[in-house]
């Protein structure tokens, strides 16, 4: 039996394992999957997301032991999410403290509503209207 190749999660490096799943279980509705504590490697994960990870795309925090803060670079772009109001989900978040990065609009040449917001990590995220 063959299968095809399927996106699984996607790795975040975060400096507060809880802070990060409570953003992301609060603002966008997401669940903590599974945790797994690694003493001896000094890290723990999270894994996050709205499915079981059989069937959906979740993301993946791991937390170093000690480290508070990284260098995003500037190869990493975004995440995205689909909202199904962009600009309510805006004022929830800035309601909550939520780093606006671009405030709710069309995209530019097109009609799709999005906006930016920031993780308390840093991570950009687009919430993308849906629906």
């Amino acid at each position: 039996m063959t299968t095809k190749p399927r996106y699984l999660h996607t790795m975040m490096r975060v400096g507060d394992l809880d802070r990060a799943i409570k953003f992301y279980t609060e603002m966008f509705g997401m669940h903590e999957i599974r945790r797994w504590d690694v003493p001896e490697g000094k890290f723990t994960n999270s894994f996050v997301g709205y499915g079981p990870e059989a069937e959906q795309t979740v993301l993946e925090f791991t937390y170093n032991y000690g480290v508070e803060k990284y260098d995003l670079g500037n190869g990493f772009g975004h995440l995205a999410i689909g909202v199904p109001d962009v600009y309510a989900t805006c004022e929830k978040m800035r309601a909550a403290g939520v780093k606006i990065t671009r405030e709710p609009g069309p995209v530019k040449h097109g009609t799709t509503i999005i906006a930016f917001v920031e993780d308390p990590d840093g991570y950009k995220i687009e919430l993308v209207q849906r629906g």
